[in-house]
């Protein structure tokens, strides 16, 4: 379908006709704008300036969502959190102006880099007649090839649209990735006619091999005590329901890296819990004590793997769309590139035809599982009672029973906000120590469900992330849980939230420091407890939120947290609930691997 042949456009708009009403042909900005349209991308997010203006009376003819950001670095994390928490291959896209704009939004195309989602990066480029001449915000096109999937330069008038629908198809092939297009200001406020360009899909990933299928269904099948791993490649993929199925037909613990949680819900009965920096003993035993692993969709990175130290199972079948990653941090019995969900689905109809023509022997993949969550639950009981030998049967106590008096721990605070939200909100996570504790103790209920960064650990994504889930999903309950850190690294975006009238919840646990590096600095070097902390300079989170238009109010106590949550919830737009926590709390890296 040509770009002048989209449904989606309406009758020429305003802009469209001269000043006497007669018809003109559209600027080169408002092709493009139609040609995002016509692929279904209806959102951008980024900040105006003069050289973005045409793009952004195109947007406006044309009912396009422009959500006006405060900093460039939230922008391309608004477009990943929309992507993140979308049908695989639905994205946004970011309008920049050059030079400062398109630099400060590098760190969030870096980050969608690493965790394979797709955005469309518009970077408005200083005029032709200028390039070369040191023109305000000049910077070389080439600096931006190291943080995208794809970097293009529009040269030629005419070229402008053929540029961006190609862009669109390559974020969105497998596997997939932020695209740059510099375009020039004089090129898009010109009237060059464009050329009709049909919308090409993008190529579907390859077949795994039917030999491959069969091997590994032969070695997963004649396991004792198989395990997968889950990584983020499972949701871009849209493989949650194939995940399910193989795990269940092999009766196997799944295990989910940090950028797989929530591939699988946490409350499946195969949930074992999340590899991450903050991960248990007792997973890590699961996971060397397996006799054959699937790793599915993860490149099983330094990160995940503590620097490869997590010994995994012996016999090891990786699948990953990036060939270069089979045997990098650990020898690997078959690897196979391949699309995740399609070797899932072809393996378990191979496992159905294996497994099933045989008597299926006794298999205790759930009991193996609920030993794992038993063992976590009874670290993150010990934690709370403020006791490393709490009875180590007794269960987690209701919110309304947690006792008070002492500062607030990470693992009650994370609990009371789980249970005041609806299972299906979307919960998006920035970094920071927290988000540790967050990954292995606050259930994730599906793969549109959690939102957070991958490798890349950029500090400060939460709330704009959660702008752009917000976005994508208007009928879901959206939370940003943040820390005080990484909220004083993207505060400007509660303004944004409010001057939007986006109707997202900002949780916000407020312990006064940098802990986790306070820790390590007192732990290793010999640093005073809460080095870097700011008891003297105490943030009021409170007065930051609602001097910015956003109602919000304090917690310190375990009760008063569901409460609060409750309540900013059951209101119309965006409010924020900050949550006293305690800043000498143990981090989850130590805390989960300590003898017990």
């Amino acid at each position: 379908m040509g770009t002048d042949e989209s449904p989606n456009r309406a009758s020429p708009a305003a802009s469209d006709r001269s000043d006497d009403g007669e018809s003109r042909p559209p600027t080169v900005a408002e092709a493009v704008v139609d040609c995002l349209l016509d692929r279904g991308i209806d959102t951008v997010f980024g900040i105006p300036g003069k050289q973005t203006l045409p793009l952004n009376r195109a947007l406006a003819d044309r009912d396009a969502r422009f959500v006006v950001a405060r900093h460039e670095t939230a922008v391309t994390h608004q477009a990943w959190g929309y992507a993140e928490t979308s049908a695989p291959g639905e994205m946004a896209a970011t309008v920049v102006v050059p030079g400062p704009g398109d630099m400060n939004a590098m760190n969030g195309l870096k980050n969608a880099l690493n965790d394979a989602v797709p955005l469309l990066h518009l970077a408005v480029e200083t005029e032709r007649d200028v390039r070369g001449g040191d023109g305000i915000h000049e910077t070389p096109p080439e600096t931006y090839d190291t943080v995208v999937k794809e970097n293009v330069l529009v040269d030629s008038p005419a070229g402008a649209v053929p540029a961006v629908a190609e862009a669109i198809r390559v974020a969105r092939e497998a596997p997939q990735g932020p695209v740059r297009v510099g375009i020039p200001k004089d090129v898009l406020a010109g009237q060059t006619p464009q050329p009709s360009v049909g919308v090409r899909e993008p190529t579907p990933p390859p077949e795994p091999p039917d030999d491959a299928v069969a091997d590994s269904a032969e070695r997963l099948s004649a396991a004792d005590e198989p395990v997968i791993l889950a990584g983020g490649g499972v949701r871009r993929a849209g493989a949650s329901d194939a995940l399910r199925a193989v795990a269940e037909r092999l009766d196997a613990p799944i295990a989910t890296t940090y950028k797989g949680k929530g591939t699988i819900p946490e409350t499946h009965p195969l949930s074992a819990g999340v590899l991450c920096g903050g991960s248990s003993t007792e997973l890590r035993d699961l996971l060397a004590g397996a006799d054959c692993g699937l790793v599915v969709g993860s490149d099983l990175d330094a990160v995940a793997t503590a620097t490869w130290s997590v010994e995994l199972p012996e016999t090891l079948v990786h699948v990953t769309l990036d060939g270069d990653d089979i045997g990098f941090g650990y020898e690997t019995d078959l690897g196979i590139v391949a699309d995740a969900d399609r070797f899932l689905r072809a393996l378990d109809d191979r496992l159905g035809a294996t497994i099933c023509s045989e008597a299926t022997p006794t298999r205790t993949g759930a009991d193996r599982a609920a030993a794992v969550r038993s063992a976590d639950r009874k670290r993150f009981e010990a934690l709370a009672t403020g006791a490393a030998g709490a009875d180590a049967g007794a269960p987690l106590r209701s919110v309304e029973t947690l006792r008070t008096g002492q500062s607030l721990r990470s693992v009650e605070a994370l609990r009371a906000v789980r249970e005041a939200l609806p299972e299906d909100s979307v919960v998006a996570v920035d970094a920071g120590g927290f988000r540790l504790w967050t990954l292995v103790s606050f259930p994730a209920t599906g793969p549109s469900s959690y939102v957070n960064p991958g490798s890349w650990a950029t500090m400060g994504t939460g709330v704009p992330s959660a702008i752009g889930a917000k976005l994508a999903n208007p009928g879901r309950d959206v939370v940003a849980l943040t820390g005080d850190g990484g909220l004083m690294m993207c505060v400007h975006e509660l303004h944004t939230l409010a001057a939007e009238g986006i109707d997202v919840t900002v949780v916000a646990f407020n312990n006064d420091d940098y802990a986790i590096i306070s820790e390590e600095a007192s732990r290793s070097y010999d640093f005073p407890e809460r080095a870097y902390g700011w008891d003297d300079a105490r943030i009021d989170l409170v007065a930051v939120a609602s001097g910015m238009g956003i109602r919000a109010e304090r917690v310190a106590d375990r009760g008063a947290v569901v409460d609060a949550v409750e309540r900013a919830r059951a209101r119309d737009g965006p409010t924020l609930v900050e949550v006293v926590t305690d800043p000498t709390e143990p981090q989850a890296s130590e805390w989960m691997t300590r003898q017990r």
